[in-house]
């Protein structure tokens, strides 16, 4: 968990450097770099957990649809919402935040970076 919030705490820093005005980030480039490292955050901190259950390095998941059925093998039994939370950190994170920057309110990057760090102190 350690590396996994470590990758959360550089995103967080790499906001400090978008401007914001009126809450709105009004440069989204770092924006999206900062979603692009909370999403690695949260896969690490699956990763950290698979290595914990025995898995190798080489065994570790390589695509989001490896991810959900690692999930679902490992993390899921004990947490049913596991899944569910990765799906919506997946969309809005991944897709939504970086891959398109379609979220670009301060209040709403906070509060998907504290999902994301609620997820991965979940996996833990």
């Amino acid at each position: 968990m350690k590396e996994a919030l470590r990758y959360l705490n550089n995103a967080k820093e790499i906001l400090k450097s978008a401007p914001v005005e009126d809450n709105t980030y009004t440069d989204i480039k770092p924006v999206r770099e900062a979603f692009a490292t909370a999403y690695l955050a949260i896969l690490e901190a699956i990763n950290e957990h698979l290595l914990k259950k025995g898995l190798t390095k080489k065994e570790l998941p390589k695509s989001v649809e490896a991810y959900r059925k690692a999930l679902q093998k490992y993390l899921a039994v004990h947490n049913g919402k596991i899944l569910r939370d990765f799906d919506k950190l997946y969309d809005a994170i991944h897709i939504a935040g970086y891959y398109r920057g379609l979220i670009y309110d301060t209040r709403a990057v906070k509060n998907y970076f504290q999902a994301a760090k609620e997820f991965i102190e979940k996996t833990n």
